[in-house]
């Protein structure tokens, strides 16, 4: 029997004189109806086939939103405890080294972006993400582990945060993925919802520590592993578990997609197949390397600012609010999950704006509200933060000025050893959470836009290197920053520091709009669609 699909070539047959016009007519439209009801069967074969692999497609893309939430809940989850749990396991810790703790995590990411990156312009992303993922299993097991060498736990740490942000270079992958898998006019709205699975992250992973801490700093003990389970270490034990998750949905899940600006599926340049690869024609063309350079730096300055303010809000609110350690830590884990949360809103509300005004001038709207929110975090006033006196009565020595571990009471307010706070005026409560407000509207509004554009700048090339350049300076602005809040919190005081941050914002508004006309898409500036 012949089947449905199969063209009825065959089937005409030679009339003779004798047959009447109407079987000649029958005849053929028989034989018309056939072909019709074949090359139908082919355009729904065609059809489902497209159907599949859209699903695939963005099946594969919510996987890569779910990392980046977990990459964001790696960080987070942990970030309002580290200053009290270094303080607790290790004595000799001060801000500075906090410093160096925070800007580990940052340092490892900067290394293994790049990494990462080229490992996944030549081979499936499935590889480098289950990689770096396995390390970050490792790294956060490490961390809830710290507390057992006998000396020098406070290294322990700077290692433990330095290999959890090794594996979070994974982000360039996931950044470079989601770009390759979108056409231009999906592109702003995938990144924006994978900025709200990272904001999603901001918000769970200060409210998850935020609820351990109800465990307290004592917790239980679990002999048979050797383990602390406390409001330190439970938080790392948990984002190990969530790596493990993530670990299967890219297995089982994730495939390989890649479409060109317009949406039309091509094969992708790391597609494993024994056939030659053919790369897309939509790539030739040069890329704007200006504007590849100004992405970069305003993304640096973008995450150094944040990186600032996440680092220095629990050593700021114990110095001018005189909070305990475990007060800061629950009060700035509910912080910053309302930022988080907020931040979700501003994605939701940038995905709709920017089709109106354009990606640029929503960054640049970003960048004058992070300016206001740095500026009115700045201390004015004759209110002076209390000084923690209680240790250091009836002793000159500067080993009184330090917390007594036998201490029933915990001293509480601004270090008598840091000599700002004797003459600079206290940064108010209501300063603190209207700058909390304006960053968490400024921050994601700009975080979204700028790896955006740069996604659009790029074009149909393949990303993944560039991608672990953006990412990697995103990391050096995560290192850099805590060590510079650090440093200069601590021996000059918020003044300093917050003014130093205002200035860099500025200069970032200047080059944006010195650059603003080169910063567009690549198909634009090639003049294959029109802007």
């Amino acid at each position: 029997m012949q089947p449905v699909c199969a063209p009825p070539f065959g089937n005409v047959r030679a009339f003779s004189h004798s047959q009447t016009m109407s079987e000649w007519d029958r005849t053929t439209q028989a034989n018309r109806t056939t072909r019709i009801d074949y090359l139908a069967a082919q355009r729904d074969i065609r059809l489902n086939r497209d159907e599949d692999a859209y699903r695939s497609r963005w099946r594969s893309i919510r996987v890569m939103y779910f990392t980046m939430f977990l990459s964001s809940v790696g960080f987070t989850i942990v970030i309002t405890s580290i200053w009290p749990f270094l303080e607790r396991i290790d004595s000799s810790a001060d801000a500075s080294f906090l410093g160096w703790v925070v800007a580990a995590y940052s340092l490892g990411q900067m290394v293994a972006s790049p990494l990462f990156g080229l490992w996944s312009n030549h081979r499936p992303c499935r590889e480098p993400l289950v990689c770096s993922i396995f390390i970050n299993v490792s790294a956060n097991l490490y961390y809830a582990y710290v507390y057992l060498p006998p000396s020098e736990r406070k290294y322990h740490m700077l290692m433990a945060r330095a290999f959890v942000g090794f594996g979070a270079g994974n982000v360039a992958v996931v950044r470079s993925y989601v770009a390759g898998a979108t056409s231009l006019k999906e592109r702003t709205g995938a990144m924006a919802n994978m900025s709200a699975c990272q904001a999603l992250g901001f918000i769970l992973g200060p409210a998850m520590q935020a609820v351990l801490s109800l465990i307290g700093e004592t917790g239980w003990h679990l002999d048979v592993m050797y383990l602390q389970l406390n409001m330190y270490t439970s938080p790392a034990l948990l984002a190990a578990f969530f790596g493990v998750v993530n670990m299967l949905l890219v297995t089982l899940v994730l495939r390989e997609h890649h479409v060109d600006d317009h949406g039309r599926q091509i094969r992708a340049i790391n597609y494993v197949s024994e056939e030659r690869v053919e790369v897309p024609s939509d790539d030739d063309g040069d890329i704007d390397q200006l504007a590849v350079v100004t992405s970069n730096v305003l993304f640096f300055v973008i995450l150094f600012i944040f990186a600032v303010f996440e680092t220095i809000s629990t050593p700021l609110s114990m110095d001018m609010f005189a909070w305990t350690r475990k007060d800061a830590v629950l009060y700035n884990g509910v912080i910053l999950a309302c930022i988080g949360f907020e931040s979700i809103l501003v994605f939701l509300a940038v995905k709709v704006i920017s089709q109106k005004i354009g990606d640029r001038l929503v960054l640049l709207g970003g960048l004058i509200v992070i300016f206001c929110g740095f500026f009115i975090l700045l201390p004015w006033g004759n209110h002076y933060p209390k000084i923690q006196w209680a240790d250091i009565h009836n002793s000159t020595t500067p080993q009184a000025m330090a917390p007594i571990s036998n201490s029933t009471v915990e001293p509480t307010g601004c270090p008598a050893e840091q000599t700002w706070c004797l003459y600079t005026p206290a940064v108010h409560l209501a300063q603190y959470i209207t700058s909390d407000v304006l960053i968490g509207v400024g921050y994601p509004a700009c975080n979204v836009m700028s790896y955006t554009l740069y996604s659009k700048i790029l074009g149909p090339k393949p990303q993944g290197v560039y991608m672990g350049w953006l990412t990697a300076s995103g990391s050096c602005a995560r290192t850099l920053g805590p060590v510079f809040v650090s440093h200069t919190y601590t021996l000059l005081g918020p003044r300093w520091a917050f003014s130093l941050i205002c200035g860099m914002v500025l200069a970032a508004i200047l080059l944006l709009a010195f650059t603003y006309r080169r910063l567009i898409a690549f198909s634009v500036r090639h003049g294959r669609i029109q802007e």
